[in-house]
């Protein structure tokens, strides 16, 4: 069994390749697995410090960190993101932590806001988050603001 690694990377350090496969993944669940049209691409990738996770040497996860006043008054983490072939076995969490470390050393902050797909509070509140305001729908998909301090 391959061991996962996981990476962080700014956007001038991602190889064309890299990009390729984090922006693959990305529509892959996001607009085709969740059957949801929305432009992924949405101009912030170059502010943002990206995560990835690679079994041999392929991008299987990835999660993208911003500073705060990028995306919320807050920093902030999105787009996390695995495989379907690769779910089951814990890597959204090692995703997951390693995007909440990159934000401490980096910006100096450990309260980080994220906007949560509604069926994943669960997941999220384990690592700290805690639901914020009232639920919307975000391209046609429940949402809620999350919160960790």
């Amino acid at each position: 069994m391959s061991f996962l690694k996981i990476e962080e990377k700014q956007f001038s350090e991602l190889s064309t390749l890299e990009l390729y496969e984090i922006l693959q993944l990305r529509s892959a669940v996001f607009v085709i697995e969740q059957d949801c049209i929305y432009q992924d691409i949405d101009g912030k990738d170059d502010q943002a410090i990206h995560i990835l996770g690679k079994i041999d040497d392929k991008i299987i996860a990835y999660a993208r960190c911003f500073a705060p006043e990028i995306y919320f008054k807050e920093a902030a983490i999105g787009r996390v993101v695995v495989d379907q072939n690769f779910r089951k076995r814990k890597i959204a969490h090692q995703i997951m932590e390693k995007a909440i470390s990159v934000i401490a050393e980096n910006y100096q902050t450990s309260t980080i806001k994220i906007s949560a797909q509604q069926y994943l509070i669960d997941f999220y509140a384990s690592h700290g988050f805690k639901t914020i305001g009232k639920g919307y729908l975000e391209d046609g998909i429940p949402h809620v603001n999350m919160l960790k301090n």
